[in-house]
């Protein structure tokens, strides 16, 4: 069992590095970002692709402290 988390873990951890990689790039200038030029800009909700990316990172981030904790479980006895 511990060798089958420890796998999943893994992979669940490979993933969440293609995921983070995938995410599109914020390109904002520290003008911006020391003037709070986001607020001017008018924030919008996240659509399409980067929503999705969005989601998927914070599963994956779920399921590695999930399988985290288990493998410090299933270690501890």
């Amino acid at each position: 069992m511990y060798n089958f988390i420890m796998t999943l873990l893994i992979i669940v951890s490979v993933l969440i590095i293609f995921a983070t990689m995938m995410q599109p790039q914020k390109q904002q200038d520290a003008l911006n970002a020391l003037s709070g030029g986001a607020v001017f800009s008018g924030q919008t909700k996240k659509r399409g692709f980067e929503a999705f990316m969005e989601k998927v990172t914070s599963v994956l981030l779920v399921l590695f402290f999930a399988f985290s904790i288990i493998l410090a479980i299933l270690s501890s006895k």
